[in-house]
């Protein structure tokens, strides 16, 4: 169930035309990062209006309310108003730093997404989820709000780095893994290199639509979305200042190694089951072991994760393959044996 706002498309001059021909902003604005302007932005450039173009640094050390700022700035100084319009044209750090910049910018102006890494195609531009990162914490203010239009473009895909596009597969894998067995059939009987990304795009978009239009606000369903993601984001976030910075795919590769054997122990998963996923995770990622010395800080930031209530840590596991549940809360002790079953597997 692909939402009306998506359009996956091969012929992206049409769809912009279209766009603008629809809808008349008098002010437009984009932002891109350094990559995004030289590979994404020419492919694109010449059907666009003319704009104003707003360029951020790359990487998710930026995704914070200093980059707002400039953003809010830069807005204010050309005189933007409610009516006019922004276009993200990136991957998930500006598709969700950029929507949050319009929706807070006079009480919310509109945007479209322009995705161009594998991870925004597939899930980070669809749903309506925006935030920066606070005092550390991944995604930690933010706002729900749909994007005027979301224009999936795969061609853009091709201006990734190999270590990228791996990063987004990392989704397109949960998706099979939380909602739709054959999918993950599909997807994990070859290599990332070696899928068909106009289908794996409509599929995991398709997925993804299904359970938000069912959830829109996360209050149940939309919750199994974030499987690997509870510990994912405690690894991704306690490495993101480091020299051995994860980027998202990889940190929440790692999170599903783990929460599949929290899944085992704790929700039905299959000892098979469990073998067969962190197999294949671990042949596409090839991480590496996380020092014992720093489980406790690891497992701490998974207090601040924003599925928790009552002070408990709320998780998202399988009960097989193709079927999540959500608000299970295993016990300290299991997380901590899930860390040394993902540390077991690389020796």
């Amino acid at each position: 169930m692909i939402p009306e706002s998506v359009i996956v498309t091969n012929d992206i001059q049409s769809e912009l035309t279209t766009f603008f021909t629809q809808n008349n902003y008098q002010k437009i604005a984009m932002i891109v990062d350094e990559n995004t302007e030289q590979y994404c932005l020419p492919l694109v450039l010449d059907y666009l209006p003319e704009h104003w173009l707003i360029k951020i640094k790359s990487g998710e050390e930026q995704k914070h309310l200093g980059t707002c700022t400039q953003i809010w700035e830069y807005l204010t100084e050309a005189q933007f108003g409610r009516r006019d319009l922004v276009i993200n044209l990136g991957g998930g750090v500006i598709g969700d730093m950029g929507g949050f910049v319009a929706s807070t910018y006079k009480r919310g102006m509109d945007f479209i997404n322009l995705p161009s890494t594998l991870l925004s195609q597939v899930d980070a531009s669809i749903g309506g989820k925006l935030g920066i990162d606070f005092n550390g914490f991944k995604n930690h203010i933010g706002v729900f709000q749909d994007p005027k239009r979301v224009i999936v473009f795969p061609e853009l895909i091709e201006t990734l780095s190999d270590r990228e596009l791996r990063s987004g597969f990392a989704e397109v894998i949960k998706h099979g893994l939380i909602a739709d067995a054959d999918y993950w059939k599909s997807v994990s009987s070859s290599d990332y290199k070696d899928q068909s990304w106009m289908e794996v795009i409509h599929h995991s978009i398709g997925i993804k639509g299904k359970v938000v239009a069912e959830d829109p606000r996360e209050n149940g369903l939309r919750k199994i979305l974030n499987f690997g993601h509870t510990l994912g984001h405690a690894v991704e976030t306690y490495f993101l200042e480091t020299e051995n910075r994860l980027l998202h795919g990889e940190a929440i590769a790692v999170g599903m190694i783990m929460e599949a054997f929290l899944s085992h122990k704790f929700a039905g998963l299959s000892g098979e089951e469990l073998e067969e996923i962190s197999n294949y995770l671990l042949k596409i990622y090839e991480p590496s072991a996380i020092e014992e010395k720093l489980f406790d800080p690891i497992i701490k930031l998974t207090g601040q994760d924003k599925k928790n209530a009552s002070g408990k840590v709320n998780y998202s596991l399988l009960r097989k393959i193709g079927d999540c549940g959500f608000d299970y809360q295993p016990e300290t002790a299991l997380v901590l044996d899930s860390m040394f079953y993902f540390n077991s597997l690389l020796k």
